[in-house]
């Protein structure tokens, strides 16, 4: 498969990466960013080819990933139009810019995967949310597979409002764990000891529950339970949660993310 890439950031240098690994040749792969030190970047550490505009050349790929920021995706779109086939796959990664609106600015392009992957694809581990459009056939939805797997778990929805809500889960998820890890190097702090303590205590307990989360067949609820003595040191903690309404809060802050994401597809679809 061929692939173009246009624009960059670290989520475009994960896939391209991941691709290579995958065994992907680098001159099946290329990247179209203006700014001439990412694109130095991308021929020094990938060897793919590059360029600073799209062209003819950009019909002679398979798929074209768009990895760019949604205030600029309308005029970026306008300029990749001229240049796309019917055959194409154009997979976007760009948070909030609902597939429609994409569509309608690419001239009414149809073969069109919408996708939010995660920063743990940086290392491999991502897990993004899929949704294609109608004009998008199995041999399509398998390309995207095949891209986005590059870096980590694919899981593909029919109804595009869930990639809203994969925002709220799982793209914006990392920021919450980072959050919750902060809270624990801070209790450790105040506890005695040093960040460097704090840090692998906490960095290494949610790796290891997670990694038995993710190998167990068993509800999280009972994986709790069994860390959780009647009376015990745990049971004390988690009562303190309830007590704050932690849980709750954390539903809370995801269903805003997912409103967030919502209103920015508004916001950006009336451009």
């Amino acid at each position: 498969m061929k692939i173009a890439f246009i624009g960059g950031g670290n989520m475009a240098a994960a896939l391209i990466g991941g691709l290579i690994k995958r065994g992907v040749a680098a001159t099946d792969l290329h990247a179209i960013d203006p700014n001439e030190d990412a694109r130095k970047r991308n021929q020094q550490q990938f060897g793919i080819g590059t360029a600073a505009a799209a062209d003819a050349t950009l019909a002679t790929f398979d798929a074209i990933v768009l990895a760019v920021k949604p205030q600029v995706v309308k005029d970026v779109a306008a300029t990749l139009a001229p240049h796309l086939s019917a055959r194409q796959l154009v997979i976007s990664i760009v948070a909030g810019i609902r597939a429609a609106d994409l569509s309608r600015w690419l001239s009414g392009h149809a073969r069109i995967v919408r996708t939010m992957p995660n920063t743990p694809a940086l290392i491999g581990m991502g897990v993004a949310g899929l949704v294609a459009l109608g004009g998008v056939d199995e041999t399509g939805r398998a390309l995207a597979s095949d891209v986005l797997g590059a870096v980590g778990q694919t899981v593909w929805f029919d109804d595009e409002s869930k990639i809203d809500a994969v925002t709220a889960i799982s793209g914006s998820g990392p920021a919450y764990v980072f959050y919750f890890i902060e809270a624990l190097q801070e209790a450790a702090r105040r506890l005695g000891m040093d960040d460097a303590q704090g840090r692998a205590l906490a960095v290494a307990t949610f790796t290891g529950a997670a990694q038995l989360a993710a190998q167990s067949d068993e509800p999280l609820s009972v994986l709790r339970e069994r860390v959780t003595s009647r009376g015990g040191t745990t049971a004390a903690a988690l009562a303190a949660f309830d007590a704050q309404q932690v849980k709750e809060a954390i539903v809370r802050g995801a269903l805003a993310a997912d409103a967030r994401a919502k209103e920015m597809g508004d916001e950006f679809g009336k451009q």
